[in-house]
């Protein structure tokens, strides 16, 4: 729903909605009234049938069904790159491969599985981005065809980005862009004359949404990725299973890492590290976080004697409201 509200020479232009399985809140300000949901709604509708797999005929999903003939879209060579880029850089913690897993543990459209040992060795065979690869005509090509893309840990973040594209191409120099939690901030809130402010949900609140912390954003993009709502109780032990899949060893990840956000360029990369940082130590995360210049982090743990700790970057520091 498009609204726009006057103020001085700026109006605030606005739209919310559902999308990707999940909600939006794009706030574009300009010096007109502005109502850009007829194409915010074609964006969407051409990464859902490029990578939905909740999308029977999708382009991911007939490839995961074992089409060959599948032409794929720039959008979805530059996630895929992208992926490969970043499942390098953290030495297979992501891992948009790790399809077959999600759906056996009960995370995607795929059947439930009951898992054992024996069976997610079975299913290690069908993952690895390294086993996977693009060709010059744009049609992908897998070792096995069981292998089973999912793209839904860089999907959302990569739709901010494209909108965020549509919005530089028409000129729009200010907006705060949110779909699921992920976000692109560009220029500031020229209403208020002061940079965007976005909260970060607190971990340790499963009821009631409440915020850990308030940072200013400009030009940049922010995910967050965490095991405090996503997860399965099992009714026989009572034991919790989060959603992060350890791609490596197949298992549920059940670590300390409460939390994740990550500050990129863009929302997709963002996406991606937030989603790897919550499989991987925290030793290992800072280790890539202090080597990168393009991000910046803030990590939630639980030391060995459960007490709630936090990790930030200099950068991270910067952007924080005290």
């Amino acid at each position: 729903m498009g609204c726009g509200q006057k103020n001085g020479k700026w109006v605030k232009n606005g739209n919310v909605g559902e999308a990707l399985g999940t909600t939006y809140s794009l706030i574009y300000i300009a010096e007109e009234e502005l109502d850009y949901q007829k194409e915010i709604d074609s964006i969407f509708k051409v990464i859902n049938q490029s990578m939905s797999t909740y999308i029977p005929n999708s382009d991911i999903s007939r490839i995961n069904s074992g089409d060959t003939t599948v032409v794929v879209d720039h959008m979805f060579k530059e996630v895929f790159n992208l992926s490969n880029e970043i499942y390098t850089a953290t030495e297979g913690y992501f891992d948009p491969t790790v399809g077959a897993l999600v759906n056996a543990w009960g995370f995607g459209p795929g059947k439930e599985l009951d898992m054992n040992s024996e069976r997610v060795d079975s299913l290690l065979q069908y993952v690895g981005f390294n086993k996977v690869s693009i060709t010059p005509e744009n049609k992908i090509t897998k070792a096995d065809p069981t292998i089973y893309f999912d793209f839904n840990a860089i999907a959302k973040g990569y739709a901010v980005d494209r909108i965020a594209v549509f919005l530089d191409a028409k000129g729009i120099k200010n907006y705060l862009l949110e779909v699921g939690g992920e976000l692109v901030a560009k220029g500031e809130n020229a209403i208020k004359n002061k940079q965007w402010v976005v909260a970060i949900d607190d971990p340790q609140m499963d009821w009631e949404r409440t915020s850990k912390k308030t940072v200013n954003m400009k030009d940049n993009a922010m995910a967050s990725s965490g095991n405090y709502r996503k997860f399965k109780i099992d009714p026989d032990t009572g034991d919790k299973y989060v959603h992060t899949i350890d791609p490596l060893t197949g298992f549920t990840k059940n670590s300390n890492i409460l939390a994740v956000t990550i500050v990129a360029k863009d929302c997709a990369t963002a996406d991606a590290y937030a989603t790897a940082f919550m499989a991987m130590d925290l030793a290992h995360s800072k280790e890539i976080l202090n080597a990168d210049e393009t991000l910046e982090g803030y990590i939630i743990y639980l030391d060995d004697s459960g007490e709630v700790l936090e990790y930030m970057t200099d950068g991270f520091k910067t952007m924080v409201i005290k």
